[in-house]
């Protein structure tokens, strides 16, 4: 995918932000997102996951975020008190998804400040997950978080993204 792609996305915050370009909620810190679809069980089934691991990179120079494949209601009722701790992007109409090249949810995402996608796993791979995770960790001068957690569920693969 080409970062000129990236460029003319439009993401929107749940907090209210109007619609911005990519390029601008890059222009600082990198995005190292987690991508779900809160109408299936596999994006249910990673959230405590997905939480401790964005939890974890919460203080270092990245923005960490959910990107929801919905709207503000039904992100609001998926995540719960989530959505005053994390930053939540919605994608009702999944543009954002498809630019970023994401084919399963859930999917982990790191986007460099370019903005182009420096990687991405689709499904619950831990694998791949801990893989990206470790590249980021090592691009901030950042912890590596634990991937898989003892009380992560086993590998599955995710749900097509394209809804």
């Amino acid at each position: 995918m080409s970062s000129g792609t990236l460029t003319e996305i439009e993401m929107r915050s749940l907090r209210g932000d109007d619609a911005r370009p990519m390029p601008e909620w890059t222009t600082t810190f990198q995005l190292f997102m987690v991508a779900l679809d809160p109408y299936t069980v596999q994006s249910a089934w990673i959230l405590p996951t997905a939480t401790r691991i964005l939890q974890e990179y919460s203080e270092a120079d990245c923005r960490t975020a959910f990107l929801m494949a919905c709207d503000a209601n039904d992100a609001q009722q998926f995540l719960g008190p989530l959505v005053d701790e994390l930053m939540v992007f919605l994608d009702p109409d999944r543009t954002a998804i498809s630019a970023l090249g994401i084919t399963e949810l859930p999917a982990l995402v790191h986007v460099n400040q370019v903005p182009a996608v420096v990687a991405s796993a689709g499904g619950w791979d831990p694998g791949a997950w801990r893989d990206i995770a470790a590249e980021l960790s090592r691009i901030l001068s950042w912890n590596r978080p634990t991937i898989p957690d003892p009380n992560d569920p086993e590998p599955f693969p995710g749900s097509p993204a394209a809804g």
